[in-house]
């Protein structure tokens, strides 16, 4: 009787279901050329019967015949409602197309973010690519509570950022094999020594996302081997909002100081530009002190955004974003720094370092988006930036274990104020003619500027060179002992993208086959670099009679009456007032143009391979004239480059990729590497070397992908990379042991292996309440082994008058961690009200590199591994209001290097722990 009634039960189920229908169709984004829409919310009117479309835009429901009402959703978009009747086994479609627009249904809660800004659409737009890309989005960048693009960019596997400065390392390869892109157009350098954009300068804020290429795209420029970064800036969809938002931080070691001290003279908001004094050489004119000055190491930050948008005509849309923001920030490092250590293992430099540090950031970015029709789209961006970094270092020890100071009591002051300056403007367009025709293009014209101006540093010393506890006096070792320096930088930039793509093999879905794409891009960059170093060089003659300087009062020896009286004068490199020219600045200037032409077959042999064959060749010119202490004259350069790459991707199945990528590219010397021009830090200096030449980078990635489920991926990626003729940093045999830049061996290898994933451990949404939580948890993993042969004879023979002696035959490369581990684990929930909770504990870790080689059987300086733990927290107690809570660096690991064969520790300290509170009002 049970069976038979099981078996009725059965029947009468698979009848009901039979007689279903199903209403299944396709979601459409108006505001970006009609593209498919994910996450756009399907709700059938009165039931909780509902989905989302998938990458695709599809959604598919099943239900009982009837009449019905389907919403159509998406925040910031238009609510559709569209009645349908729905039979037995009928598949009824409905298609859509949505705009933006501040109507919402009140009984529809649509919680979706923008879907370029969402972890998850990132993940299927990756599946969906020909390409090996990677991308972190808003939504991630702000769950890990991520300031700026550098840290965020490290939190993506293979790249960690390198301590105590913006660059950072991809797969081992540092600044020079890298470049940075906003919007596909190029970026400046902010640094005579880097080639590219500090990243850190650039606040999440302003970000959409950012893509991450670790493969060579034809599209892209080809000074390229480790990846390009491209940040996205936000563009504003849906009705008009405002946002405000303030916060404090404290850095552990920073308020722990009795008095946290700084120099003077730059401004609290970091918008000072000091000049050089009039006629310096002529008197004692300069109107800043010397002597350091106490603060509150307290830091803020405040931001201001907003954005609408407005129907124009019939199918047009205009919409603007505005962003402001100013972020203050205050750290103190201390520990040992010491210097030239022999092979002997002695220090000559045996020093103890406080530093004390204060950043700011200051942004503003403007957008207008305006969408003429559904064929015609252009968008006007523009941003500006003002980043400053004050850095008051103070040194105590042995400054010359074999001349001054030499069982300690020397005391060495350096006060650095570093400005960079940034405009960026972009106008970019997007044209469709047609089914099959496509033309996108973008101008951008970039101007910036660094500054150091007024970096003070004094030398002071026993009397007694081996007594520490002799009378203190002003050193006369060397004129540039005591100094003031006025630096500029200036690199103004050109650049243009334009591309034209045509469709070909229609299918029957009305997809196509195949896609040629034709295009050219160019730059044009003038950079201008000037500096004067203003030397208070003490007399030696009065040595004896010089005045004890008291080290809290530096003013009462650096004055007027003292330079009158002949204890110190003040000089260039070029000679005092006597010599016309010695307040010429030393300079060097020069213009880079290149001009590239790419073209592209995209083509789908199978319905599961997809392949992209591309070429570009780049014509480069890189002049550099320079008028400096060392040398005067010119370098001019011009190559041709031809680079091809192959992409292709072989789909297995709806949920896994099988991607490769192949590649030449080249790596081009920087300006100042090439431009024999002295650079002088506390015990180091160096210079550039105008013999320098392009080296050539061959690239290989095999990557396995499978995409789980909605916002979850498993990766491997297996990758090779080959450097003929590589460019290092070296120490040159010399009496004054200088760095410059050489092309150090033959070639360089690098092996290596990623993986990443990322799963949902829990993720439940409630039907009758609306609640959501969700418990996810990623990990990324990147293994290196990288090695390069380095060659005396090779050097010596191309670069006259430049001399090295390696400790090595073959090293790792520099900068390049064997090991690298980001994780993060994450909770999420939201409640009824508006009110949500999000908590992130997020950690790194990175093995040992090398920062330099070793020379003249020196050991390499090697940086010890580093460990990571930070913890956010925010709570949003309604739609206007939220609040935020950071720790980060819990770890405050060591941060060490040392010289390895040798095993001497040449520098050590810790960043403390960085605190931070915010608070945030919409409306």
């Amino acid at each position: 009787m049970k069976l038979r009634y099981l078996l009725l039960s059965l029947f009468f189920s698979v009848a009901m279901f039979a007689q279903n229908g199903t209403v299944t169709g396709t979601i459409l984004d108006k505001e970006f050329n009609n593209e498919p829409l994910p996450f756009a919310n399907i709700v059938i009117k009165g039931t909780k019967q509902g989905t989302s479309t998938d990458e695709n835009g599809k959604y598919s429901i099943s239900l009982k015949p009837g009449n019905y009402t389907i919403v159509i959703g998406y925040l910031g978009y238009e609510t559709k409602e569209i009645p349908f009747t729905l039979k037995a086994n009928e598949k009824k479609v409905i298609n859509y197309t949505l705009e933006a627009s501040g109507v919402q249904l009140a009984d529809i809660e649509i919680i979706q973010v923008v879907s370029k800004e969402k972890e998850s659409a990132l993940l299927q737009e990756q599946q969906k690519a020909v390409e090996i890309k990677q991308s972190i989005g808003a939504e991630e960048i702000s769950k890990k509570g991520i300031g700026d693009v550098a840290a965020a960019v490290a939190k993506t596997s293979g790249i960690s950022k390198q301590e105590g400065s913006s660059d950072i390392f991809v797969r081992g390869l540092g600044d020079r094999y890298n470049s940075t892109t906003m919007n596909g157009l190029p970026l400046p350098s902010n640094n005579p020594s880097t080639k590219n954009m500090s990243l850190d300068v650039f606040s999440t804020d302003i970000v959409e996302y950012i893509g991450i290429d670790k493969t060579f795209n034809y599209k892209n420029y080809g000074d390229f081997a480790g990846a390009n970064v491209d940040i996205v800036s936000k563009t504003y969809k849906g009705s008009g909002m405002i946002e405000v938002g303030s916060g404090m931080n404290a850095n552990s070691n920073a308020i722990s100081q009795n008095k946290f001290y700084l120099q003077d003279g730059p401004s609290f908001h970091g918008f000072s530009n000091l000049a050089i004094p009039n006629n310096p050489l002529a008197g004692y004119n300069f109107t800043t002190s010397w002597n350091k000055q106490a603060v509150t190491p307290i830091g803020s930050s405040f931001y201001f955004r907003g954005g609408d948008s407005y129907s124009v005509g019939s199918n047009g849309k205009l919409s603007f974003f505005l962003n402001t923001s100013f972020d203050n920030g205050y750290t103190f490092k201390e520990g040992v720094r010491r210097g030239s250590v022999n092979t002997q293992a002695v220090a000559v430099k045996n020093l103890y370092r406080k530093a004390y540090e204060y950043q700011t950031s200051s942004n503003a970015m403007a957008n207008i988006n305006y969408k003429i029709n559904s064929n015609n789209n252009i968008k006007l961006n523009s941003m500006y930036i003002n980043s400053t970094s004050q850095k008051h270092e103070e040194f105590t020890g042995i400054i010359d274990v074999f001349g001054a100071a030499q069982n300690g009591g020397g005391f060495i002051r350096r006060s650095t104020f570093d400005r960079t300056s940034l405009i960026i403007n972009q106008l970019l367009g997007e044209h469709k003619f047609g089914e099959r025709i496509n033309f996108d293009w973008g101008l951008s014209y970039n101007m910036m500027t660094n500054v150091i101006p007024d970096r003070m540093q004094n030398t002071i010393i026993p009397f007694t060179w081996d007594d520490p506890n002799s009378r203190l006096v002003a050193s006369d070792i060397n004129q540039s002992d005591n100094h003031r320096y006025y630096q500029e930088m200036t690199d103004d930039e050109i650049a243009g993208n334009f591309t034209l793509s045509y469709k070909f093999g229609k299918k029957e879905d009305n997809t196509y086959k195949g896609k040629f794409i034709a295009g050219y891009s160019g730059r044009y960059k003038e950079i201008n670099f000037d500096a004067t170093q203003l030397n208070l060089s003490v007399n030696r003659l009065l040595y004896n009679s010089q005045p004890t300087v008291d080290l809290n009062n530096l003013d009462g020896y650096f004055n007027q009456a003292n330079l009158d009286a002949g204890f110190f004068s003040i000089r260039t490199f070029r000679g005092n007032i006597t010599n016309p020219n010695a307040l010429k600045p030393q300079n060097y200037n020069g213009q880079q143009i290149i001009s590239a032409g790419f073209g592209a077959i995209e083509y789908q042999f199978t319905p599961k391979l997809f392949v992209i064959a591309g070429f570009r060749s780049e014509y480069i010119i890189q002049d550099v004239f320079y008028n400096t202490s060392l040398k005067t004259g010119k370098n001019l350069s011009d190559t041709m480059e031809y680079l091809p790459s192959l992409t292709a991707k072989y789909e297995i199945n709806e949920k896994q990729n099988i991607k490769l990528a192949a590649s030449k590219t080249y790596t081009l010397p920087q300006f100042k590497e090439r431009a024999p021009f002295l650079f002088e830090e506390v015990g180091q200096s160096y210079f550039g070397n105008p013999y320098l030449y392009n080296s050539t980078d061959y690239n290989f990635d095999l990557k396995w992908e499978m995409f789980p489920k909605n916002g979850e991926v498993i990766s491997f990626t297996g990758f090779g990379k080959y450097i003929q003729n590589p460019i290092n940093q070296v120490t040159v045999a010399s009496a004054t042991n200088d760095i410059s830049w050489v092309n150090s061996g033959d070639k360089s290898i690098g092996l290596g292996i990623e993986g990443e994933w990322r799963k949902n451990i829990i993720s439940r949404e409630s039907n009758t309440t609306g609640e959501k939580t969700n418990l996810g948890f990623g990990i990324n993993v990147s293994y290196l082994y990288t090695n390069q042969d380095l060659d005396t004879q090779k050097v010596i023979e191309e670069n006259p008058g430049i001399s090295v002696a390696f400790t090595n035959k073959d090293s790792r490369l520099t900068g390049a961690s064997d090991l690298l581990v980001n994780s993060d684990i994450s909770f999420n929930k939201d409640f009824k009200n508006d009110r949500s909770l999000t908590a992130t504990l997020a950690g790194g870790y990175f093995s040992d590199r090398i920062y330099a080689l070793g020379v003249t059987g020196k050991g390499d300086l090697v940086d010890s591994e580093v460990v990571t733990l930070d913890f956010i927290l925010k709570y949003k107690i309604n739609k206007n209001i939220g609040f935020g809570f950071s720790a980060k660096n819990l770890t405050d690991p060591t941060i060490q290097r040392t010289q390895d064969i040798q095993n001497v520790v040449v520098d050590s300290y810790k960043k403390g722990r960085n605190f931070s509170i915010s608070m945030k009002y919409s409306f």
